[in-house]
């Protein structure tokens, strides 16, 4: 079971990528490279990867640590969509197409493979590693929405800056994060 919900993580995730260099059946480089900036693209596709792997070396324990590190970062994604965008920018947009494979499906199959047919059990420093992609990219967030000059600055479409509260808005994504990371941790620990 944890071998076809890994190679559907990774097929799905290949679509949907190859899908955002295409518009109107041509293919649109600019296009598809514009949606790396986005951490919902960037956690699926690095838990599409380390889903891949553990189809090939399931029993390598850094595969499965990336598979982790990965499951996290997608449950990240989730439940920010689920619990802070769908509420103020509404869930009619967030969970069709595409968006719905890499805001929900995706999450709930990782998790389902991860927490179900993966468990080998997880120490507190190794949970902690999935905090890694929420710090990292919070600080490339922070950089291209508030300290870049203007004129360079990314679009805040993650709305964390609104206000000019972005503080408040990194700390709740670390702090959301780190529970993430206990509850995956609790859950292999059963």
């Amino acid at each position: 079971m944890a071998l076809f919900l890994n190679a559907a993580i990774f097929l799905i995730t290949a679509v949907v990528i190859v899908r955002c260099f295409k518009v109107d059946g041509r293919w649109a480089w600019e296009n598809g490279i514009v949606v790396f900036k986005y951490f919902t693209v960037l956690s699926n596709v690095l838990c599409a990867l380390a889903a891949l792997l553990m189809c090939f070396v399931p029993e390598l324990r850094w595969a499965w640590l990336l598979k982790y590190v990965g499951t996290a970062a997608v449950t990240v994604t989730m439940l920010t969509v689920l619990l802070f965008l769908g509420p103020s920018l509404g869930y009619q947009d967030l969970l069709k197409g595409p968006d719905f494979c890499m805001h929900l499906l995706n999450p709930l199959l990782a998790l389902v493979s991860f927490c179900g047919f993966e468990r080998r059990g997880l120490s507190f420093g190794a949970a902690m590693l999935g905090l890694i992609p929420v710090v990292l990219y919070g600080l490339v967030y922070l950089n291209k929405v508030v300290l870049v000059p203007e004129e360079k600055r990314w679009e805040d479409f993650y709305v964390f800056n609104k206000n000019g509260k972005w503080q408040i808005a990194f700390t709740a994504m670390v702090v959301a994060g780190f529970l993430i990371c206990l509850g995956l941790m609790a859950l292999q620990n059963l």
